[in-house]
């Protein structure tokens, strides 16, 4: 695997691994993930006792929306990219005491079949992560942690109390266009938890600052 930059975004937990593909006449070629390049980038030490232990793949029709969702014991960090289509990943930050506690960050992920590289997003735990498409988009996602039905939340993308002064004005402007119209979000998302009703749940204290880091 070539890493080619690792970035920090707005929230510096947050991270973007670019890699590179080798390109020909008749395609590309790329390795997206090697665990031993991973453990000695020098860029790379955030992710330092990170073990993937599941891996989803996930089609969204033009006009989706998902999330915003979170989990704890086991708590999950996510590793996205986009496979297809074109995805815009949002990230929420719930740790409580953090300086940038309910700021929302969005990043644009075309697949860009044409170019010379490809990108992964690393959403450690502390963080509600959703996302939306402005097309037929598949993306693969590996977990560090399984899946646990019991302890999982979310806070609704449409709560007024969440703080977008991170975002990129031209992504909010493009969620705003289709948050509001779409009905391509379910039940569960729209009515999910305010920054505010989350805070004030017992179970917020699993997300604390001091302890996520």
């Amino acid at each position: 695997m070539k890493i080619i930059e690792v970035k920090s975004l707005s929230i510096e937990s947050v991270k973007v691994i670019r890699f590179a593909r080798f390109c020909d006449h008749r395609g590309y070629f790329t390795e997206h993930f090697r665990k031993s390049d991973f453990a000695g980038h020098p860029e790379m030490g955030f992710m330092k006792g990170v073990e993937f232990v599941q891996c989803n793949e996930s089609c969204s029709h033009k006009g989706t929306v998902r999330g915003l969702h979170f989990q704890w014991n086991p708590f999950m960090g996510k590793l996205v990219r986009t496979l297809s289509g074109r995805m815009v990943d949002m990230i929420l930050d719930i740790r409580k005491g953090s300086p940038t506690f309910g700021k929302i960050i969005c990043y644009d992920m075309p697949a860009g079949l044409d170019k010379d590289y490809s990108e992964w997003i690393w959403i450690p735990p502390g963080f509600a992560h959703g996302n939306f498409f402005t097309e037929e988009t598949m993306i693969e996602y590996f977990c560090s942690g399984e899946y646990s039905p019991g302890c999982e939340a979310g806070i609704s993308p449409l709560a007024e109390d969440i703080d977008w002064s991170l975002c990129d004005e031209e992504l909010k402007e493009m969620f705003d266009g289709m948050a509001l119209t779409t009905d391509l979000i379910t039940e569960k998302d729209k009515e999910g938890f305010t920054v505010k009703s989350w805070t004030d749940d017992d179970r917020s204290n699993n997300f604390l600052y001091e302890e996520l880091g």
